[in-house]
């Protein structure tokens, strides 16, 4: 059925399309109006779930790690501080193998205070086990997280997976959206080490150094094995419905000399621009990186590339540009741009491609290179 909605609504249609027996929510800005709207949709009869109102983002996750281990397939959401305040059970939730899915809007950290839009905030879990897709539109994020729920419940990965949107310019815009009717696309959710209070048993959690790292690499495992899955999903997803994802959304890139890479709603501000630099005689493209976990192979060797970074690690440099330079061996043009919500517009992105300088870093509205 096509609509309008912003994309907190896209993410709260998608869970009702999915039916999770259990959502914790928590409130925190701009992802407030996701659990708002599933809240409505519980309390209209829409949506027959277990909606617990927890007393923090902690306890939300605790009670999604709780009602997984039970068998029931779950679903939170998620902000900024609200996220680093689960950090714990973020972790246990991987280590358990637990496929609960959570909407994280994107949103910088303090201080200074700000509610606008960065991914350090996902970034900053990034190691804990759990996949991460970022989303460019109202339509991808309700796409992406109907996948998500599947992706994570098969049985070859049984890891979580969290979906990423920018705050305000995507949680908060409004675009049309296809919904669909679901089928058998979604199987009911079998957790194979699922708890069966019918059979009670006694767990030891204490791992030792025997046993402890094989958990770990049983993680990696299924992570690796996830790409495969991943690309299983999105086809039958594009066969059903007939809208195609892959790990990246390539733009103008099959001759281009030069490519932006980039996340998130700038991932498609950045084609605006690659159709200026085009009618400049400049043979540009774009790259929307959509799964930052597990890391997608990307074939880039023999060009120029501008990766935009809404993030920073301290001490080491955008998250981006050297996850790809890990991966592939080539020193892009390293642009830290947008933190905080800075607006960076197509004509600052084209004006990062002109002035490029490979191997260097330049921080949008600081200097030219540091």
């Amino acid at each position: 059925m096509l609509t309008i909605a912003t994309g907190n609504r896209a993410v709260a249609d998608a869970v009702k399309a999915a039916k999770p027996g259990v959502i914790a929510a928590y409130p925190i800005t701009p992802q407030t109006e996701i659990v708002e709207q599933i809240a409505e949709y519980v309390t209209a009869g829409d949506l027959d779930s277990r909606y617990i109102p927890v007393e923090s983002e902690h306890s939300a996750m605790a009670a999604c790690i709780g009602a997984s281990v039970g068998g029931v397939r779950t679903f939170t959401a998620t902000s900024s501080h609200g996220l680093l305040y689960m950090h714990e059970m973020v972790h246990w939730a991987a280590g358990a193998r637990l496929p609960i899915v959570m909407a994280n809007v994107n949103r910088a950290l303090g201080p200074g205070w700000n509610t606008w839009a960065e991914h350090t905030d996902a970034f900053s879990q990034r190691d804990t086990g759990w996949l991460q897709v970022f989303v460019g539109t109202v339509q991808e994020a309700y796409d992406a997280t109907l996948m998500a729920f599947k992706i994570a419940e098969d049985e070859r990965v049984l890891l979580p997976v969290m979906v990423n949107l920018d705050g305000f310019t995507l949680s908060h815009i409004t675009q049309s959206l296809d919904t669909v009717e679901l089928g058998d696309f979604l199987p009911p959710f079998r957790l194979p080490h699922a708890i069966d209070t019918s059979n009670p048993l006694g767990y030891g959690p204490m791992t030792g150094p025997a046993d402890y790292f094989r958990f770990r690499w049983d993680i990696e495992r299924s992570m690796r094995d996830a790409r495969g899955v991943i690309t299983e999903v999105e086809r039958e997803f594009a066969e059903r419905f007939g809208r195609s994802y892959g790990p990246t959304e390539e733009y103008r890139c099959e001759d281009a000399d030069v490519v932006v890479v980039a996340m998130g709603t700038l991932g498609k501000e950045a084609e605006v621009a690659i159709d200026r630099l085009r009618d400049e005689g400049v043979r540009a493209g774009s790259m929307r990186l959509r799964w930052f976990r597990p890391f997608p192979d990307l074939d880039l060797s023999g060009r120029d590339v501008v990766v935009i970074d809404r993030d920073y690690s301290f001490g080491f440099g955008g998250v981006v540009a050297h996850s790809l330079k890990s991966k592939t061996g080539i020193e892009p043009y390293s642009v830290i741009a947008g933190l905080g919500g800075q607006e960076v517009t197509y004509n600052d992105i084209a004006d990062f491609v002109r002035n490029r300088h490979p191997g260097k870093e330049m921080w949008f509205g600081v200097s030219d290179h540091v």
